[in-house]
């Protein structure tokens, strides 16, 4: 299912609802729009929390001490901030210019300590540039997962789709949930997105909840750099291990030079 729903009166556009919108995903997302000067705090007493910025610059409070983001004029620029942080942690988040911030939040019972994501701790792989002629280059982005944040219920990570390319592929799935938040360099950008037998066209600001078990890949339009921020949520006992299951008939493609 692909949406594109407007912002509301609050700057805020509401992806999934843990007891509402999309309730499946078992997270609560959504991407806020921040004026220059304008303050949020965020304190939950049940969810861990993953604040990643989209675009702009912020300062993170918490703990007694501030993070304060490098300027991002785009997610083009590979550079991302992200702040993660366990229930019962109270965070005040300053925007020092107009800002957009992606918020991720699952239960968790678990404490942590709280961890600055900046562009020299996360993992950047190569993916697909030596098979199917490079028509599946894609370079993607992890800040946190099962390997570096085995406390979390959550996986956020970033993926930089070339133009004409394809990504998440060969076709593959995974019984964890897991949301795409796309953007393009340009707002008329477009692409497709497949989940299951179901394709819709993928647009600036427009994401995806991936239902378990459904085979999912994208495709984007030659001339457009399409980004997404993908965002998983572990099950219980079943974490998502880098876990990717291909369809029978497209797993020969995996190996495939």
């Amino acid at each position: 299912m692909l949406e594109n729903p407007a912002y509301n009166e609050n700057g805020e556009k509401i992806l999934c609802e843990m007891n509402g919108k999309n309730a499946e995903m078992l997270m609560n997302i959504k991407v806020k729009r921040m004026e220059k000067g304008e303050k949020i705090t965020l304190l939950d007493s049940e969810n861990e929390t993953a604040v990643l910025l989209l675009c702009g610059k912020v300062s993170f409070t918490h703990d007694g001490v501030t993070d304060t983001t490098d300027f991002r004029e785009s997610p083009f620029q590979k550079t991302p901030f992200a702040l993660h942080f366990c229930r019962g942690t109270g965070v005040e988040i300053e925007a020092l210019e107009k800002s957009e911030i992606i918020i991720q939040q699952t239960d968790n019972e678990r404490r942590f300590d709280t961890v600055y994501y900046t562009p020299e701790k996360c993992l950047y792989q190569e993916f697909g540039g030596t098979q199917w002629e490079g028509t599946g280059h894609r370079t993607c982005a992890t800040m946190f997962d099962l390997s570096n944040a085995p406390y979390s219920n959550l996986v956020l990570g970033e993926v930089f789709h070339h133009p004409g390319r394809w990504s998440s592929y060969p076709p593959h799935y995974h019984p964890q949930p897991e949301v795409y938040y796309y953007q393009f360099d340009y707002p008329q950008g477009f692409g497709a997105a497949f989940m299951g037998d179901d394709v819709q066209k993928s647009t600036h600001g427009s994401f995806e909840c991936i239902i378990p078990n459904n085979a999912h890949q994208q495709v984007c339009a030659p001339g457009y750099t399409m980004y997404y921020v993908w965002m998983i949520r572990h099950l219980d006992g079943d974490p998502w291990d880098k876990t990717r299951i291909y369809e029978k008939e497209h797993e020969w493609l995996a190996n495939a030079d």
